[in-house]
């Protein structure tokens, strides 16, 4: 006699997510320039008690003498510069999370250095959400955009890099005809069960 099989559980009746699921971990946002991480990170943690929006680029820009930036074909100081500035901002979530606190960190964190972060990261529950509009939208949006984010690099030479050489980590959302306030939910209610590394 075979043993009775276990009851299923239907996914509409299951709790919705709270804040308190994202309570003292990480939520890191990253995509290509003008995917929305700045405005939706900070829309998420006005959203979380206790929260930090932490915005990795400022790392770089405290640089004032002998910065590099990343270009298509980085020097060697550039891509250790990047590191730099990934490793510190692991450290300062690390701060932040012992302090009570959920960090929302944003950059761009594209390539290998998505599984670096990551493992730099040792705060949990690490949650990581890739914004990843289509490159027609990320150039409308690029449009709009009082500042210029795209120099060397073209938007879609970029949206390459997001999508042929970065790992399918954490959840990865197509917002192209999405509202930021739209995005924030979607993560919200599919990050503790999707984005968890």
């Amino acid at each position: 006699m075979g043993s009775a099989s276990p009851p299923r559980t239907d996914p509409a009746s299951a709790p919705a997510p709270t804040p308190e699921d994202f309570a003292a971990g990480v939520v890191l946002i990253t995509g290509i320039q003008a995917a929305g991480k700045s405005t939706v990170a900070q829309l998420l943690a006005e959203r979380l008690p206790n929260s930090v929006h932490l915005r990795g680029d400022l790392f770089r820009r405290m640089i004032v003498n002998g910065r590099q930036d990343m270009t298509p074909e980085p020097s060697e100081a550039a891509t250790d510069q990047l590191r730099l500035r990934h490793r510190l901002t692991a450290q300062t979530c690390e701060q932040y999370t012992a302090a009570g606190f959920t960090v929302i960190a944003q950059d761009v964190v594209i390539g290998e250095h998505l599984t670096e972060i990551a493992q730099e990261i040792r705060s949990r529950p690490l949650y990581v959400v890739v914004l990843a509009p289509q490159a027609a939208a990320i150039a409308d949006r690029e449009g709009e955009r009082d500042k210029a984010a795209y120099d060397e690099w073209t938007v879609r030479a970029l949206d390459a890099v997001l999508r042929e050489d970065t790992p399918r980590l954490g959840l990865w959302l197509d917002t192209s005809e999405q509202t930021p306030e739209e995005t924030v939910e979607d993560i919200l209610r599919r990050a503790p069960a999707e984005a968890a590394v």
